[in-house]
């Protein structure tokens, strides 16, 4: 008996079954989810990024930031959450408005998610691309002069101006400013966070108990 065609569609029936399970599947429970409207949080969730956010968020996927960085808190697999990267784990939700989402897979460097919120002064991510051990001394990330322009002072000082200590100073005379890519760039570090809420997304404990004291405050 000719047991090939019996081979055939039994290997045709995995590969169907498999495919549904890993590409169909999530497509149905995630293709069809939309922004949420809650009044008490501000608006509509998950807030997305414009201006000059945007337009740093190109450049940080033309540095290939995202070899080294990730955009997502994990509660699984990790101490996201004790390392202080956010205060509950991304959903599906979070990233619906994204075009890319930048989730990333490597972490060389900590995660991004929140980073508006652990790092809501610009001026400090101006000084971290501009040399990163100026803010984090023995950091692997690479500097990013080019997106500074070392210049003579004629005149008075631009206020736009980094503030450097020590030896990462220009000589004297000169001055070291951010180029619009820098403030863009900056921009998009600072709009990083995850500063709601959605039923989905379970909290911290840390955030929970911080939201039963204020309800108990509330009601005496």
């Amino acid at each position: 008996m000719n047991r090939g065609p019996f081979i055939f569609l039994g290997m045709f029936a995995i590969l169907a079954v498999s495919w549904t399970v890993v590409l169909y599947k999530p497509t149905q429970q995630t293709g069809r989810l939309a922004a949420v409207y809650d009044e008490a949080q501000g608006g509509v969730l998950p807030r997305g990024t414009n201006g000059a956010a945007e337009q740093g968020k190109a450049l940080y996927q033309e540095l290939g930031c995202i070899a080294c960085h990730t955009q997502q808190v994990r509660v699984a697999s990790g101490f996201d959450l004790e390392r202080g990267w956010g205060s509950r784990q991304s959903v599906a939700r979070d990233y619906i408005d994204q075009t890319p989402a930048l989730v990333g897979n490597t972490r060389l460097g900590p995660d991004l998610t929140n980073v508006g919120l652990r790092r809501p002064d610009a001026d400090w991510h101006l000084a971290h691309f501009y040399n990163p051990q100026i803010a984090s001394k023995g950091s692997n990330m690479p500097a990013f002069p080019y997106l500074f322009e070392t210049r003579e002072i004629v005149g008075e000082p631009s206020a736009r101006a980094l503030k450097l200590p020590g030896t990462f100073a220009p000589k004297d005379g000169f001055e070291v400013v951010p180029t619009r890519k820098a403030e863009a760039l900056a921009a998009y570090m600072t709009s990083l966070k995850v500063d709601y809420d959605l039923a989905e997304a379970p909290k911290s404990k840390d955030a929970m108990a911080e939201e039963l004291a204020v309800a108990l405050e509330s009601a005496k």
